[in-house]
């Protein structure tokens, strides 16, 4: 636990009801969603406004304590922990603040959850686009600190592509302004470099984001397979094609079984793979696709294609894919994802390495791919019973991400760096890029309280070590 005098100078800006110190209250937030790695807080604090969180990091920073937001706690790279330090529970700025309909945007708390958004807007006929497979746990805040994607991002982007602005508290506590309702704009684009930083540049309290029209028409389609090789190959045939999805997921056996074990969303259970495929815009727009769809599907599988005959078979099939994660514990007692990104036409011979890696480490993996950003899933199944399976399961995911290096491809696609990929960034960086990067966060944060490591490796392998101890 903090110092007492510290724990009482919060109680003082939150009254001490909101101040949680209790062993056990702790432990619940010494990990996210990923949960091979822990570290148990010095407290809890919980503000009700943009004001108290300013109070609490000049607390914070005039005592030299670490500090980090946290949301729902979904994340799935150990981002929103703190050994130590003070978590900023931010669960209770969860309002939707306005909605704009005319300019297509809302200002909302970043508390607010990521699914409750559209369904206020649906009957304006808007939406908020990214759409996380957590996204009816996963706070807007959370997604804007990670730059989630989802399903639908390869027409529509993520996060950061409908982030307009923000309010956001500093690393000393003064409170700032970034972007605006305003869509162009000469300023320098601190919204971008912002978005994505995973909480180590500030803490943000209010969001504009933009608002997407509703499609007129959704088409989804289920395409089944005998080999993952030509689920991956149909991938690429799709985009050449001319074709851009609203979103192009691939499933794979293993996956599917548990899926249909624990769902039963209708995904055939003999399929070596499926491809979820969703068309939307115009009927002649969508009408025209889904042909094309169909002819280049024939390349590649002789099953029928099929579609998804109403609104609640669209859903059905799309709840198989979006609660395929959670379904693995039909599978094993425990499991570990990455979200690793290769160019989309290394599909294929990433996923060899991953079913390759897996047998290596004597580990199943089951796989589920954005396959149309080239954003894979592997989910590592593995049983924290047996001796080294935890350890095992680690160092099959290190092994996939270095893979996806190897191929040109990225760490992270939508689940942040955080602790789990620490140690991996100067294997995708230079000395000379690691070292800009930790000026420029210099910059916001001199006194590497705000979110400590994360993203950024203390040792940056150039010559320099990052002491960031209190």
């Amino acid at each position: 636990m903090l110092n007492p005098t510290i724990i009482h100078a919060l109680q003082q800006i939150v009254g001490k009801k909101n101040v949680l110190t209790d062993a056990d209250v702790l432990n619940l937030y010494s990990c996210d969603g990923l949960r091979l790695q822990s570290s148990q807080p010095g407290c809890v604090v919980i503000p009700n406004s943009t004001e108290e969180v300013s109070a609490i990091v000049k607390c914070c920073a005039s005592n030299n304590v670490p500090f980090v937001a946290r949301g729902s706690g979904t994340g799935l790279s150990g981002g929103a922990t703190s050994n130590g330090g003070v978590i900023i529970q931010l669960s209770r700025l969860n309002q939707i603040l306005e909605i704009d309909i005319p300019n297509r945007l809302a200002i909302i708390q970043p508390g607010v959850i990521n699914a409750h958004l559209s369904l206020e807007t649906l009957a304006d006929g808007l939406h908020f686009a990214p759409d996380p497979s957590s996204q009816t746990a996963s706070t807007i805040g959370g997604n804007l600190a990670e730059n989630s994607g989802g399903p639908h991002t390869l027409k529509y982007g993520v996060t950061t592509n409908h982030i307009l602005g923000f309010t956001m508290v500093m690393p000393d506590g003064n409170i700032e302004k970034f972007g605006s309702k305003h869509r162009y704009s000469t300023d320098l684009d601190l919204v971008g470099f912002i978005t994505g930083s995973e909480g180590t540049l500030g803490i943000v309290t209010e969001i504009i984001v933009n608002l997407v029209a509703n499609p007129k028409t959704r088409r989804t389609f289920l395409i089944t397979f005998d080999a993952v090789s030509h689920a991956t190959e149909c991938v690429s045939a799709i985009i050449k094609g001319s074709v851009i999805p609203a979103a192009l997921e691939m499933i794979d056996n293993l996956c599917i079984q548990a899926v249909e074990g624990k769902l039963k969303a209708g995904f055939p259970v003999d399929a070596a793979a499926i491809l979820l495929v969703e068309l939307d815009g115009d009927a002649s727009t969508t009408q025209w696709e889904a042909e094309q769809l169909h002819n280049i599907t024939t390349q590649f599988t002789c099953h029928p294609i099929e579609e998804a005959k109403d609104e609640a078979h669209r859903q059905q099939l799309w709840r198989g894919r979006k609660l395929a994660i959670g379904a693995m514990g039909f599978l094993a007692p425990a499991f570990y994802t990455n979200d690793g990104v290769v160019p989309r036409h290394q599909l294929t011979h990433i996923l060899n390495d991953i079913y390759r890696i897996g047998e290596d480490h004597k580990l199943k993996v089951a796989n589920l791919c954005h396959a149309g950003d080239g954003n894979i899933h592997p989910i590592i199944l593995y049983n924290p019973q047996n001796s080294g399976d935890k350890d095992r399961a680690f160092s099959c995911s290190t092994d996939i991400l270095k893979c996806c290096l190897e191929y040109g491809g990225s760490l992270t696609g939508e689940h942040g760096i955080g602790t789990e990929k620490v140690n991996l960034m100067d294997t995708m960086f230079t000395s000379t890029q690691l070292n800009l990067m930790m000026n420029l966060r210099d910059l916001f944060d001199s006194q590497h309280i705000c979110n400590p490591h994360k993203i950024l490796p203390t040792h940056a392998g150039c010559g320099e070590v990052r002491n960031y101890e209190n």
